[in-house]
């Protein structure tokens, strides 16, 4: 096993023999697409012209990816199940459709009785009923998951994945650009968001794949015709005649969905097929000692690239770059698929057909299976060497795990797993500023493990003026996470603006907003509402920057401001709940607003009925208007939910004595 072990770390490491920048021809005409001047015009214009591959493509897994929620779209089965029960939470869900609009109830019982309720109407579904359809809600443009999903393979309704063991978001897990992505056509993003969105398509489209085609439109329609039988059209990108890795760069820009980082000044939105995807992010997973088997659900790429066929076909193909179409030299994702036709519809002969075209018949001796078992499966190479299992972040789904390999025997005792690094997948030489941005996501975004900062932090040099300049933005977003703001702030000293010169505006943001966050911890109000002004400058839509610069308007006395900057949060999101939690205390303590104070505070109780602060400043606004009694409930509520909330026991405790005077 330990060799094993070795060789498969061994193997990250060999897996880009064939990808070598330096290998790649550069005499190449460029592609039309490439150019930012050329214009996305939206598969009904590809109609025209490829009206079969059209009607085709929409039945398959990327055509059926994302819809508005219908009982068309919906793979799911309605009658007769139980609602989805959140122990952790005690909350149900149920999924019920009103008329042609689905919706989703959350609910809450005492004994047999409703204690609370919220219902939710879905607006989109996505997935493309394969494996999983989710559910998302739109509130002014601004995209959330909701936390029901229902799966497929078993026909059953339960959290999403993420949202199980006590991680229950509710209806608040924000769809960022890189998410939503994925599973559909590029959206449009409102200019200053980050999850609000103007336009939102309805499926992956082909220009996903091809590029932008407004350069082959206007030159088809201007009769410029190429024979692509013996020559390549670079008015569109076709990725079968993009060299072997650029053509699996278009696939694994979705199909290895690990942990991303962006290069300096680059965005989700800027990989166009025909480059390369190092140049505009680097991905990383997880290595972990004795753990070949196990892989993520959208692991496809990153699995069949440790594939022996993969490896010895990919350095065959290699004096072969020059030809028309290398995929046919090598093993590449459409060796096995087409991706214009579905899954469903193609079958395993057309898969085990693929293993014959090098293995043929003369290899079938070669297996060690015995002949009753070969013939039981009807000698399905796929089934054995490319089996279906269960995935390591996505409950209830069984894939096809694209490593073709002679597995091991299941061991019978679960396996400890042992984490080793993190390994970059498509780049063999990321710089050290990827490497330490990688740590930081794997701690925010993954597995809070104090282990992925330390290794973050080895990485980043501040030893001179310079190093801090240079790496600013993970130093002080390292610090953020690490809560040392006093180290944070004496980087933010140094700073003279340069260390920020190649970070997108959302970058810059969020770098002064932590900032921000750094001074207002240390009792530095007026210079944390500066920084977190700068941070909305740049990132006028992000709500929660607005909310955190009004509590510190509030604490410093300009509550004029204040209420303007919350007032503009529930405008844009009348569901943002800390908003309504600050407007209720701002009404109160500043504006003597009882009345608007408990609507505050009941609203938010509405949107989340298990949030303390609001719970005890509820109370508070029940003892003014005598109510003890109530007050005390709501006292004891909080308590419940948050034992060690001293504000909460020493509001409860004054009740007590005053009740006995």
């Amino acid at each position: 096993m330990m060799f094993r072990t070795a060789a498969s770390l061994l193997l990250v490491t060999l897996l880009f023999s064939c990808t070598s920048p330096d290998e790649q021809k550069t005499d190449a005409p460029a592609y039309a697409a490439l150019s930012d001047t050329v214009r996305y015009v939206g598969m009904q214009t590809c109609r025209n012209c490829h009206a079969d591959i059209y009607e085709s493509f929409l039945k398959t897994g990327m055509g059926k990816s994302f819809d508005v929620a219908g009982r068309q779209k919906s793979s799911a089965r309605f009658p007769d199940h139980a609602p989805v029960f959140d122990r952790y939470r005690d909350l149900h869900y149920f999924p019920y459709w009103q008329s042609d609009s689905l919706h989703v109830l959350e609910f809450r019982l005492s004994g047999k009785d409703t204690v609370y309720s919220r219902d939710a109407r879905i607006d989109f579904i996505v997935g493309s009923g394969q494996h999983t359809n989710s559910h998302l809600r739109q509130v002014n443009g601004y995209l959330f998951q909701a936390p029901l999903t229902y799966y497929t393979q078993k026909g059953q309704w339960d959290l999403p994945p993420g949202f199980e063991n006590g991680h229950n978001s509710r209806f608040s897990r924000k769809l960022e650009f890189e998410c939503i992505s994925c599973h559909n056509a590029y959206p449009t993003l409102v200019e200053g968001s980050e999850t609000k969105y103007a336009e939102i398509p309805n499926g992956i489209d082909c220009e996903r794949c091809h590029g932008p085609g407004g350069e082959h439109v206007r030159k088809k329609l201007l009769g410029e015709m190429v024979d692509t039988a013996v020559a390549i059209d670079y008015s569109i990108v076709n990725p079968a005649k993009l060299p072997i890795d650029q053509q699996l760069d278009v696939c694994q820009r979705c199909h290895i969905q690990g942990n991303a980082v962006l290069q300096p000044g680059k965005t989700f939105r800027d990989f166009r097929p025909g480059m390369r995807l190092s140049d505009v992010m680097d991905i990383y997973m997880p290595v972990y000692k004795g753990n070949e088997d196990a892989h993520i659900m959208a692991s496809h790429a990153e699995r069949m690239k440790q594939s022996r066929c993969f490896i010895v076909s990919a350095k065959q193909a290699e004096a072969m770059q020059g030809a028309l179409k290398p995929y046919q030299d090598a093993m590449t994702c459409v060796t096995c698929h087409n991706p214009h036709v579905s899954v469903r519809e193609m079958g395993s002969g057309v898969f085990n057909a693929a293993c014959n075209g090098c293995h043929g018949d003369r290899d079938k001796v070669q297996c060690t299976a015995s002949v009753t078992e070969r013939n039981r499966e009807a000698d399905n190479c796929v089934g054995c060497h490319m089996p279906k299992n269960g995935t390591l972040d996505i409950p209830h789904v069984v894939t096809t795990d694209h490593r073709i390999w002679k597995p091991a025997q299941k061991r019978e005792v679960e396996r400890i797993r042992e984490f080793v690094r993190l390994a970059c997948i498509n780049n063999p030489e990321p710089d050290q500023r990827s490497r330490a941005v990688a740590y930081l996501n794997q701690f925010e975004k993954f597995t809070r493990d104090g282990q992925f900062l330390d290794s973050a932090r080895a990485l980043l040099a501040d030893a001179s003026p310079a190093d801090v300049q240079r790496n600013f933005s993970s130093l002080v977003r390292w610090a953020y996470l690490k809560e040392d703001y006093q180290q944070l702030l004496r980087w933010a000293e140094l700073d003279d603006g340069k260390g920020q010169s190649e970070l997108t505006a959302v970058n810059r943001a969020w770098t002064d907003y932590r900032i921000g966050v750094a001074y207002r911890e240390t009792g530095l109000k007026e210079a944390a509402a500066t920084a977190f002004r700068r941070a909305i400058r740049l990132l006028p839509l992000q709500l929660d920057f607005r909310n955190e610069l009004a509590s510190v308007l509030i604490d410093l006395g300009k509550f004029g401001e204040a209420r303007e900057q919350l007032e503009f949060v529930l405008r844009e999101n009348p569901e943002h709940l800390s908003a309504w939690v600050n407007l209720g205390f701002l009404s109160l303590s500043a504006l003597h607003d009882l009345k608007a104070a408990e609507r505050c505070y009941r609203t938010a109780l509405a949107l989340e009925p298990d949030h303390v602060q609001a719970l005890i400043n509820l109370a508070g606004t029940q003892v003014l208007s005598g109510d003890v009694h109530a007050a005390k409930r709501l006292l004891q509520r909080a308590l419940v939910l948050e034992p060690s909330n001293q504000q909460a026991r020493i509001r409860i405790k004054a009740l007590q004595e005053t009740s006995t005077r």
